[in-house]
């Protein structure tokens, strides 16, 4: 249904664009008013509601993309369409007359496709941009570029029709999945859920590091809490801070554990207030997300060779940008310096692994540099140089903790970041559903008793 009706629609926008020649050609006479009423009351229907098969997605929102899409696949087949006709009827060719021999009636003909064309496509591009969340900024600033150069606007317009086909397409299918298992409570797990970010982040309510992980894991049954520690601090300073998050929050919710999932430095932060007295008791499992256990050596040769004088700079620089964004006490350096192999490899020495807790790990890797994000593109060859292969800032030798390890990669040319793993980009990846990934990942962990 949704193919002959598009195709019915690209035949109306084509013979409304070419509505003058079409007279000529097939001589409408007395009927010709009618005819082209009924067109423009079509046309006008088509950009109101282009598809019928649409009514079935679960949101407005995935419904007004899905229409902008399908007015952008109708407005390239009709423009395609009419490029070949004027063309072959300027040189007279197949039989088409009307051209050759008036050019003024070819050059109205022409001026009639702009506008018609143009209704649709303006149409189409603005519910898109307005509606679609995984365009971006990068693909709509790069639509608005290309949309001047011929040829490269094709090429972003193929790009915009396939990228918000499939969001629409996935998205939906993740609304009716939750549905259909919302009575299950897949995420309810024993003892609620703590995440930690990691290190230059914070906790913020309108901008989540987390990504769309949190509403996923909600909305399956998870009970979520966040870390709060700050973005820059040593491991010491940063693991007090959550083992005193971990007593608030089993106080002032009346449970007895938690279990804690950290990303990047957050996982040795959380291994730190492990072994802070009184705080293995309230902690049933942790899992460590993309998180340098062993460090990163390409720290090592930065903090050497970096002469005091710009280190002292730097620091001053992201500390005073840091305190301005939440941090009572932030300390570049000693954040830095703490993910380095030689300060890694001390602490693993004085962090044992605490009795009566789970640990498990999770760990992924870039495959080309120059499809990651920035600025894990630039960061990914210079991690590789000392770590080898990385997610764009940690190697994959370091990923490695605990009883339970899971390193995740897809094929081809994108791999996954170490954003990635935590939808920092908020970005369906064709290989990878992240938040699919963090559904399963607590379910183990319901059925596992935590």
């Amino acid at each position: 249904m949704k193919y002959i009706l598009r195709i019915i629609n690209v035949i109306v926008i084509f013979l409304l664009s070419n509505i003058l020649t079409v007279n000529e050609i097939v001589k409408i006479g007395a009927l010709k008013v009618p005819i082209i009423l009924f067109f423009i009351i079509w046309f006008l229907w088509i950009n109101i509601s282009p598809s019928y098969e649409n009514r079935k997605l679960e949101t407005k929102r995935l419904k007004r993309c899905a229409n902008g899409r399908e007015l952008l696949i109708m407005f390239s087949i009709s423009t395609v369409l009419s490029i070949i006709y004027c063309i072959t009827g300027f040189f007279g060719t197949y039989g088409i007359p009307g051209f050759k021999d008036d050019y003024k009636l070819w050059l109205l003909n022409i001026l009639m496709i702009v506008i018609v064309e143009n209704t649709v496509f303006w149409n189409g591009i603005i519910r898109v941009y307005l509606t679609s969340e995984q365009l971006g900024m990068r693909i709509r600033v790069w639509g608005l570029i290309c949309g001047w150069i011929p040829i490269a606007h094709l090429i972003m317009l193929g790009i915009i029709i396939k990228t918000t086909g499939r969001e629409v397409e996935v998205e939906n299918s993740k609304i009716i999945k939750n549905k259909e298992r919302h009575e299950d409570k897949i995420c309810a797990t024993k003892y609620p859920i703590l995440l930690v970010h990691g290190v230059f982040f914070r906790d913020y309510r309108y901008l989540n590091y987390w990504g769309r992980i949190p509403k996923e894991l909600e909305e399956n049954g998870a009970t979520l809490f966040y870390g709060k520690q700050q973005s820059a601090a040593s491991v010491a300073e940063c693991g007090q801070e959550i083992a005193d998050r971990i007593l608030e929050i089993c106080k002032d919710n009346n449970c007895d554990k938690v279990n804690i999932i950290a990303h990047s430095k957050g996982g040795l932060d959380s291994r730190y207030a492990l072994n802070i007295p009184g705080i293995k008791e309230h902690v049933a499992s942790l899992t460590t997300i993309n998180t340098p256990h062993r460090g990163c050596e390409f720290a090592d040769y930065l903090l050497s060779k970096i002469p005091q004088s710009q280190k002292d700079a730097l620091a001053g620089a992201y500390n005073g940008t840091l305190k301005r964004l939440g941090d009572h006490d932030p300390d570049f350096i000693e954040a830095v310096t703490d993910l380095t192999a030689a300060a890694c490899k001390k602490l693993n020495e004085e962090l044992p692994d605490v009795d009566g807790v789970y640990y498990q790990s999770v760990g992924s890797k870039l495959n080309v540099a120059g499809n990651g994000r920035f600025p894990l593109n630039f960061s990914y060859h210079l991690v590789k140089a000392f770590d080898g292969a990385n997610d764009g800032l940690v190697g994959e030798k370091s990923f490695q903790w605990g009883e339970d390890y899971q390193f995740l990669t897809i094929k081809g040319k994108r791999g996954i970041s170490h954003g990635d793993v935590i939808d920092l980009n908020r970005e369906n990846l064709e290989e990878f559903d992240v938040r699919e990934f963090y559904v399963e990942l607590v379910a183990r962990l319901k059925n596992k008793g935590f």
